[in-house]
């Protein structure tokens, strides 16, 4: 046996090293291919957690909220009834005041003169009636006995009525001079605010109709509010009150409410007007509301809720549940099943932070009220069920 012979049938050590490294990459290999398969087999979503709520079933009375002005009940511009110089001033512009209370007083001086010159004449008058009455008892005696002619019994009886109605004249002379000196005192018709002085002391004034305005004054309790209305609404609320000859006179059993400064104020509805407006189709409406704390002031700008005279059962949800596509509402109704479905609903006026449900939902129904917008149709939610209208 040669040499060769025998080096050719000895495994090389360098032939036994690349056999092994082969074997362990091609194990290696295997190992990387069936851990990439294990990747990409899909892992299961977990489900999504929400909130959901029941959909609630109240009785309930439903407001529909407008926009108003205030309005004084009573609005006086403050005139004189008399002519003459302003002596002074008793009030503070911009104060309330009480219904007699003194505002202006105008000189008396003619005035009082014009009482004392009427009271005399009222005096001579008496003076003239107790003469013409002696003169007429005369006559009447002389008549019994025949003792005088007709036509002067008529004259002396005729003198007597005269001085009786002159008397009357006299009288209603007077009563009208003691009017006109009561006029120099300008007194507050009614209670109410008064505004600023239009005419200072010192100024002539005259009378009548054209005088010029002294101040104005107006009421403060009560204080009305004035506001339009869709026909749809006041025609709801006037269908329930009840049949009869004073249906129209009950208007006041529909409550009203007005908001503003963290307060509400409880009022009534006091008028209805009497037709539509055509262009706008609103009813003209006004509210009565106590300010005894003068608080109010008319022309103020008023947020107002006109509601139903009884209360009606009404699905509710919260606002939150409720979304918008385009001009679409919609719920996410949650099924046994946990899965969502998008449900279009039609809704009403919003009762204490709740929308009240007109249609598209059944009570008991679970909607979503917290994460509408990672709610997907078909896709598993892990529900948490809280009461509706509670905030998380």
């Amino acid at each position: 046996m040669s040499f060769l012979s025998t080096y050719s049938r000895r495994p090389h050590p360098l032939a036994i090293t690349a056999v092994v490294a082969a074997i362990a990459v091609g194990a290696g290999a295997l190992l990387v291919t069936h851990d990439a398969g294990a990747e990409a087999a899909p892992a299961a979503m977990p489900a999504m957690p929400v909130t959901v709520a029941a959909v609630v079933q109240q009785e309930v009375v439903p407001w529909a909220a407008f926009s108003g002005r205030l309005e004084a009940v009573e609005h006086v511009e403050i005139r004189a009834r008399v002519s003459g110089t302003v002596l002074e001033s008793h009030f503070r512009e911009g104060a309330l005041v009480k219904a007699g209370d003194l505002l202006f007083t105008i000189d008396p001086a003619p005035y009082a003169a014009e009482v004392e010159r009427a009271r005399a004449q009222v005096l001579a008058a008496e003076a003239r009636l107790r003469y013409a009455r002696g003169e007429r008892e005369r006559a009447e005696r002389l008549w019994d006995e025949q003792a005088i002619a007709r036509r002067d019994f008529d004259e002396r009886d005729n003198a007597a009525r005269e001085a009786e109605a002159n008397l009357s004249a006299a009288q209603a002379a007077l009563q009208s001079a003691q009017l006109n000196l009561g006029y120099t005192k300008v007194r507050a018709p009614v209670s109410g605010r008064v505004g600023k002085r239009e005419v200072t002391v010192g100024n002539l004034v005259a009378a009548g109709p054209g005088a010029p305005v002294l101040t104005t004054l107006v009421s403060v309790d009560p204080i009305y509010a004035s506001f339009d209305a869709d026909e749809a609404t006041v025609t709801r609320a006037l269908a329930t009150l009840p049949d009869g000859p004073g249906k129209r006179a009950a208007i006041d059993r529909i409550p009203v409410r007005m908001s503003g400064d963290g307060a509400e104020r409880q009022g009534r509805l006091q008028l209805v007007d009497n037709q539509v407006d055509p262009r706008s189709g609103t009813v003209r409406l006004r509210a009565v509301f106590d300010n005894a704390d003068g608080a109010l002031m008319p022309g103020q700008f008023a947020q107002l809720q006109l509601g139903q005279p009884k209360a009606q059962s009404a699905l509710l949800v919260d606002e939150r549940a409720v979304g918008t596509d385009q001009n679409k509402r919609f719920v996410w109704v949650v099924g046994a099943d946990h899965k969502a479905s998008w449900r279009e609903v039609s809704l009403g006026a919003s009762v204490g932070g709740l929308r009240i449900v007109a249609s598209g939902l059944k009570a008991g129904e679970q909607v979503v009220v917290n994460g509408l917008q990672r709610v997907r149709p078909g896709v598993e939610l892990a529900p948490q069920l809280v009461e509706m209208g509670a905030r998380s």
